[in-house]
């Protein structure tokens, strides 16, 4: 399995139903959404993400998911080529990131995590081997055990958030 992160910056996308969503995806409820993941086209079904939140603290990671669709078009007037790559996933894990994060940026400046690179400017940047063994054992470890979710109980089609209607300012 390969694993991706997905980039929030408020600054971009204040996302106001964060404390909404985090609180369904920490009560068990299967959440799914969509996430533009910039030139990525290698992501598949599977694949896991962590969310990075940039630019304002707290910075660091603060959720998690399972791809549940590769990468497609979204038309998007506002970017040269004229479409935006989404995916869609499955959290199983979420915080409300406006408050806190799991993983502070700070702790992911030592070896392994050290080796890759977490200040990306967007979304689907490849995390290296090295430090996606890392980090899901860190992970685990803050975050408990939680069943991969199965795709027979996702429902079809996410739930759009602010975030992927939002335009560039």
């Amino acid at each position: 399995m390969t694993a991706f992160l997905l980039i929030w910056s408020p600054r971009k996308w204040p996302w106001p139903e964060l404390p909404n969503v985090a609180k369904r995806v920490t009560a068990g409820e299967t959440v799914t959404d969509v996430w533009g993941c910039g030139f990525a086209r290698g992501i598949l079904p599977g694949d896991r993400v962590f969310m990075h939140r940039v630019a304002q603290e707290p910075k660091g990671i603060f959720g998690s998911g399972y791809v549940t669709r590769a990468p497609y078009e979204v038309p998007d007037p506002l970017t040269k080529r004229g479409y935006r790559l989404c995916i869609d996933f499955v959290y199983d894990w979420l915080v409300d990131a406006h408050e806190a994060v799991v993983i502070p940026r700070d702790g992911l400046r030592t070896h392994p995590f050290s080796v890759q690179t977490w200040d990306a400017q967007s979304s689907g940047t490849s995390i290296k081997p090295i430090a996606e063994g890392a980090l899901e054992k860190r992970w685990a470890e803050l975050t408990g055990k939680r069943p991969h979710p199965l795709p027979a109980a996702i429902p079809a089609g996410p739930a759009r958030s602010s975030k992927a209607r939002a335009t560039r300012s």
